[in-house]
């Protein structure tokens, strides 16, 4: 069977177009010489105390009812953006917001959240409520990082802001698997939470 062929020689695709192109990630992968799949991932999870967790779910659990979340800067106000701080208080990492990274034509754009420290962190907001394409999205922003960056396994997360979803790419693979398990906010706070500070502590 012929390969689809879907990025054209000559154009010009950020990270945005793979979201929006409606073609299948596996097919989309292809085109970086990358396979996707999807299974359970044993993901890193630090064993650390997190005494300041519990407050932060009481806050989100108290102002949810009074709160909107029909747009995403709703979304990135009131449930991403108090996470993504709260972790960089817990690892002391580095983290650049809407970090710009161009590798080539199709592979360039804005990361939303990077996250630096013993090994790496990419957190993606999902446009239109679409996990879907919006992990085709962090997939192809993956393997961007991997071309500037020196370790062979990279994780990354997608998500709506109540609802997350992780990646892994191995680049010795060159495999993407896609996380079978969601993760919702607030009742999966701390397992999120320790996922999150467990890919950034490293082996």
């Amino acid at each position: 069977m012929a390969k689809i062929k879907i990025l054209q020689e000559g154009c010009s695709y950020t990270f945005r177009s793979y979201f929006e192109l409606p073609y299948e990630a596996d097919d989309i992968l292809a085109e970086f010489d990358y396979s996707l799949t999807r299974a359970e991932l044993s993901l890193p999870q630090t064993n650390r105390n997190l005494e300041n967790l519990p407050a932060l779910k009481q806050k989100i659990r108290a102002f949810l009812p009074f709160v909107s979340l029909s747009n995403e800067t709703a979304r990135r106000e009131i449930l991403v953006s108090p996470i993504m701080l709260e972790v960089v208080i817990y690892s002391q990492c580095q983290m650049r917001i809407e970090y710009p990274l161009n590798v080539n034509n199709w592979l360039k754009g804005n990361l939303d959240y990077l996250l630096r420290s013993t090994d790496n962190l990419l957190v993606i907001e999902a446009k239109k409520d679409d996990l879907t394409r919006g992990f085709t999205q962090l997939a192809v922003e993956l393997i961007a990082l991997s071309h500037i960056e020196e370790q062979n396994v990279f994780y990354g997360a997608v998500t709506i802001g109540d609802v997350w979803r992780f990646g892994k790419l191995e680049r010795n693979q060159q495999r993407i698997t896609q996380d079978l398990n969601l993760f919702k906010v607030p009742n999966d706070l701390e397992s999120l939470f320790r996922i999150l500070l467990g890919i950034l502590e490293g082996d």
